[in-house]
């Protein structure tokens, strides 16, 4: 069988993408797309890919039989559907769009063309992710009727002035670039239920003073902050299920935590990421512990796990590889996205107008 064909736009997250293609013996990566011909260049000759473009348009004349999407959330529409049109199947990163009314585009013309349209939500498929799904979907939580997620940064604001800080690219902070990450894995474990309501806060605090930066992205101090930099709330499901959530770029605690915490009728457990340093893979510990209760008794265990420094990233690009060979429907389809922004939207007008709203 010839290899699946994959082209990939954008090199800086974009290595991610690189790597879990051609960690796939089924799969290689023809074509490497982007803007800024130094870093096109330099990652290029890294992986070891022979085809550069600075025009998307160009690269998708290509034979290809997928493309990676990797870019700032503005351009994840149109560069998605552009492919889509050029008859390439994508695999997009986070979040699917800046909008719910975006991602609706996008979803659509998946439908359309009759193609692969599945979103990089990479946490899902890291390796303790997949044990505790399997403990779900099996019953062993009973019910899940509450859950507390987030993702925490102490100093963590990335590429002040960028586009990470600019809401017209970016659609927002960290509710948008850090929770959707969590939620999505909390909302995968209990079963995607609907949602139906929310409540939520955003806060401003370090950014407008140029303070609590991270090491990610190129700052651009003359650029814009006009984001979060803290955003936490609740949403309410149909079937009466409850999520409380928090995420901050910036925040006086003690180092940035990742965490999922879920409470079921049988049993609960806690997946969590501590980082020694902000930003820094190699001084993250990640842990998975089941809560039970055994004649009267509360028992703890420690779920042992493999370590995976790419948190996925690459595992989710091998299933989107499987996927195109067998015909499959990823597990993090197009349409999760366009749910998770349904609920982004409501949290940011909750947000903005102080009260519950609905999840429309």
């Amino acid at each position: 069988m010839a290899k699946i064909k994959a082209g990939v736009i954008g090199a800086g997250i974009g290595k991610y993408h690189i790597e879990g293609y051609q960690s796939h013996g089924d799969a290689e990566v023809v074509a490497l797309c982007d803007i800024n011909e130094e870093v096109l260049a330099e990652t290029a000759r890294e992986y070891g890919v022979e085809r550069t473009f600075t025009d998307c348009e160009e690269m998708l004349a290509l034979d290809l039989d997928c493309v990676s999407v990797c870019v700032p959330n503005k351009l994840h529409a149109p560069l998605t559907i552009e492919c889509l049109t050029a008859g390439k199947n994508v695999l997009c990163e986070k979040p699917l769009a800046r909008t719910a009314r975006e991602g609706k585009k996008m979803v659509d013309a998946a439908a359309d063309a009759g193609l692969t349209l599945m979103i990089q939500f990479n946490n899902r498929f890291r390796p303790e992710a997949q044990i505790l799904k399997g403990y779900a979907d099996d019953g062993a939580f009973g019910d899940i009727y509450f859950a507390r997620c987030g993702w925490i940064r102490r100093n963590g604001i990335p590429g002040w002035g960028s586009w990470f800080t600019t809401a017209e690219v970016a659609g927002g902070g960290p509710l948008i670039d850090l929770a959707v990450h969590m939620l999505d894995l909390t909302m995968w474990l209990m079963g995607n239920p609907e949602p139906e309501i929310c409540m939520a806060s955003t806060y401003s605090v370090f950014g407008p003073k140029m303070e609590a930066l991270g090491p990610w992205g190129t700052p651009n101090r003359r650029g814009r902050f006009d984001v979060e930099d803290m955003a936490v709330g609740m949403i309410r499901f149909a079937d009466g299920q409850t999520i409380l959530l928090e995420s901050s770029w910036a925040s006086r605690i003690k180092r940035e935590w990742v965490y999922s915490t879920i409470c079921g009728t049988e049993a609960g457990a806690t997946l969590e990421r501590v980082f020694a340093v902000d930003g820094i893979d190699d001084s993250a510990v990640d842990t998975l512990e089941v809560y039970t209760q055994e004649q009267g008794e509360a028992v703890d265990r420690v779920v042992k796990v493999e370590p995976d420094p790419a948190m996925g990233r690459h595992a989710a690009v091998r299933h989107f590889v499987d996927c195109l060979i067998s015909g499959e429907e990823p597990i993090s389809p197009a349409t999760d996205g366009l749910r998770m922004m349904k609920i982004l939207d409501a949290m940011y007008r909750s947000a903005e107008r102080g009260k519950a709203v609905t999840i429309k």
